[in-house]
């Protein structure tokens, strides 16, 4: 087996449709950073879920995340979404993703993500995006 593909990072402007009344990042849009920063990651394999879909059949989806929020996001701040997947499984994917803003660490996320059928019945990761993560 060989390592495991290196952490892959963007950046996101944020914006005032992120933001409470007060400016800062509601919660629930640290997971819209998140899966934005997944999707790139999975782009700069060579892939992205439509030619996942069409190539493979099968839909990528998130079983499972957890959040520690660490610090708050504000309007205007521009975020840095690190992602590094930490473990290939037979048919997941376990990330982990950090939102930084310069040297401050915002909020961690634990992400699985599980390959599954169009009728959702979960599936074996193919060979191919396997080798795109760094796993035979």
């Amino acid at each position: 087996m060989t390592d495991l593909i290196p952490s892959h990072s963007i950046t996101c402007r944020v914006y005032y449709e992120d933001t409470d009344a007060g400016g800062i990042v509601y919660h629930a849009n640290y997971l819209k950073f998140a899966e934005r920063g997944r999707t790139e990651m999975l782009r700069a394999t060579g892939h992205d879920h439509q030619s996942v879909m069409a190539q493979f059949n099968i839909i990528l989806i998130v079983r499972h995340i957890e959040i520690d929020y660490n610090a708050p996001a504000k309007l205007d701040d521009l975020l840095t979404i690190t992602t590094s997947v930490s473990a290939v499984g037979n048919t997941s994917l376990t990330m982990t993703q950090v939102i930084t803003r310069d040297a401050n660490q915002l909020a961690v996320l634990k992400v699985i993500v599980v390959a599954v059928t169009p009728d959702g019945k979960p599936t074996r990761l193919p060979s191919q995006l396997r080798q795109s993560f760094g796993v035979n």
